[in-house]
Parts: structure tokens; C-alpha cells; sequence
């Protein structure tokens, strides 16, 4: 009932593990598979050489369903990954790599090297919104998203992912020029830019003062974002920004969503989160009268 597929790529479950969450060891990303039921799975980003990452604190907790984080992209290098994603893979589902660089041939190298080492389809992560200006500089740019993903996609013979952020004017247009560039699917969105202050101290609460925003609170707008982008590409749509439930899922994918990611939600539901929302999806598709999940993709056009 919930068999699903992102370009070339078959899911059990249209329940993926989201870029950052439990994504920088093998063991971790296949216990989300074999005890969590995750249809896929995505590397934490993983860029050309380790990186450190911003100083404490990294995250924080909001109380009106959201999560602040600046970790910095802190990764150990896609060089030092390999026998992670070959654990990983063990998990039985698709792993797919996540890649962020600070040039396009950074983007390549990275690329090339997870499709060495066998992942089924990789992710460009084109804004990163706690690295300063230079980390959120290609996905606001629609001729800069064009590029990357035009040069990844030459590059490697896998499916390439573009994940979009909603820190634009108009999602669409980079989406409609990635999907020009050749990519096979679209992640929307990440996190957006926030920032907390301690009201006491005067000062932000975040080692680098700005931050990405997660979880529940932003679901309104990833659900929006892929309602507008499903209607202009052709290209599947993968949904992700504060899914949490089987309601969640299914919303997103009524919007036009082929698949549906899940990251922050497993510090409130657990790994089992993606049991959990399976089920939930199966009860609520059961009482719609609908035989599989496809008949709900983009019924709300």
C-alpha cells in the first residue's frame, strides 16, 4: 500500500531519514532501517575534507514545536565515509548521500566519490543556512542551482537530488531551473534561517548566533512550497520540514510529494517514528478508500 519510487529509486515506504539526524555513523543509519523502518535513508552533508563544525551551543530547543541548530556542517569528509555508508547499506534500504561543497568542483568530487562508494542517488544540499553567506549563496540563485546541479548531474550516473531552501523570493524558479539542469527529484525544503536571543544575557544563545529552524513550526511552509513546486515540474517531489505523524506525511504528499522526509520528529517519537507514520498513513488511506499511496500524490491540485 505505501510502495513508492523517486526516480529510479524503490521504497518500501515513502518515509525517508532527513540530511543531520542520526546520519554520521553506519550503525545509526541502519538501525533506522532494520528496528525504525525507514523507506530510505540520507547521509549527514559530507563535504571535501572534515570539518569541525561552529562552537557550543549548537541547538536550540524552542517550545512552540521548533529546534534552532547551527552545527556548522561538522562532517568527517566523504573520504572518511566509506566503510559508514557500506554499514549502512546493510540496512537493506536505499542510502543516499547527501553533498554540500563551497565550489562546483567540490560538488563533483564529493559526488563521485559516494557513487563510488555505492550509494543509490545523491542529495545536493544547495543552502545551508548557518554558514554564513557563502553557505547559503547557490540555492538563492537560480542560475547558481542551475550550474551545480547541471555539473553534478554530468558527472555522475546516478540520480541527483536537489534540496531547495525557502529563504528566496520564488522557490519555484530555482526548483523549474534545477529541473532544467537535468535533476531527478526535488527535497523541499531545509531548514529556515532563525535565531534565538537570551533575554537576560542580551546576547544570542547560538555559538554562531544564527541558525536553521526544524520541526513542526515550519511544516505550514515546506507543505506550501511543495504544493507550488509539484504544480510547475515534472520532476517527483520529496517532502520534508516538520513531518511527525501520518497527517503530516499524507499532507505532504496530497500536495504533490512522491516521498516524504522525517528528521526532527525522531526526537519526540523515537527511531520507530517511521512505524509509527506508516501505519498511521495506512489507517488514514484505508478510511479515504484509496487502494496505494500514488492515488493521493497531488490531489489536492
Amino acid at each position: 500500500m505505501l510502495k513508492t519510487e523517486i526516480s529510479s529509486i524503490k521504497l518500501k515506504t515513502p518515509l525517508i531519514l532527513a540530511s543531520g539526524i542520526l546520519g554520521t555513523a553506519g550503525t545509526s543509519l541502519k538501525r533506522i532501517v532494520t528496528m525504525g523502518g525507514a523507506g530510505a535513508i540520507v547521509t549527514k552533508s559530507l563535504g571535501i575534507s572534515p570539518r569541525s563544525g561552529h562552537k557550543s551551543p549548537t541547538i536550540v530547543k524552542e517550545e512552540k514545536g521548533g529546534l534552532i541548530s547551527a552545527i556548522g556542517l561538522a562532517n568527517p569528509g566523504y573520504e572518511n565515509f566509506k566503510d559508514e555508508i557500506e554499514i549502512a547499506k546493510q540496512g537493506g534500504a536505499p542510502v543516499i548521500g547527501s553533498v554540500y561543497g563551497f565550489s562546483f568542483r567540490e560538488y563533483i568530487e564529493v559526488a563521485q566519490g559516494l557513487e563510488d562508494y555505492g550509494v543509490a542517488a545523491v542529495e545536493l544540499n544547495l543552502s545551508y543556512p548557518n554558514v554564513g553567506k557563502t553557505g547559503a549563496f547557490y540555492g538563492k540563485h537560480k542560475e547558481l542551482s542551475f550550474e551545480v546541479v547541471k555539473a553534478v548531474k554530468e558527472s555522475v550516473g546516478i540520480p541527483v537530488i536537489a534540496k531547495l531552501t525557502a529563504n528566496v523570493s520564488d522557490i519555484v524558479t530555482v526548483a523549474k531551473s534545477c529541473e532544467d539542469a537535468g535533476c531527478d527529484a526535488i527535497t523541499a525544503i531545509t531548514a529556515l534561517e532563525a535565531m534565538k536571543i537570551n533575554v537576560d544575557t542580551g546576547r544570542p544563545v547560538l555559538g554562531n548566533k544564527v541558525g536553521g529552524l526544524s520541526g513542526p513550526c515550519i511544516k505550514p511552509i515546506a507543505v506550501r512550497c511543495v504544493y507550488e513546486i509539484a504544480k510547475e515540474v515534472d520532476v517527483p517531489v520529496i517532502g520534508c520540514g516538520g513531518a511527525t505523524t501520518g497527517e503530516d506525511a499524507v499532507e505532504f504528499m496530497m500536495a504533490g510529494a512522491s516521498a516524504v522526509q522525517i528528521g526532527t520528529g525522531i526526537l519526540t517519537r523515537g527511531i520507530t517514528i517511521f512505524k509509527k507514520v506508516s501505519k498511521e498513513m495506512e489507517e488514514i488511506l484505508k478510511r479515504g478508500g484509496y487502494k496505494n499511496v500514488g492515488e493521493i500524490i497531488g490531489i489536492a491540485h
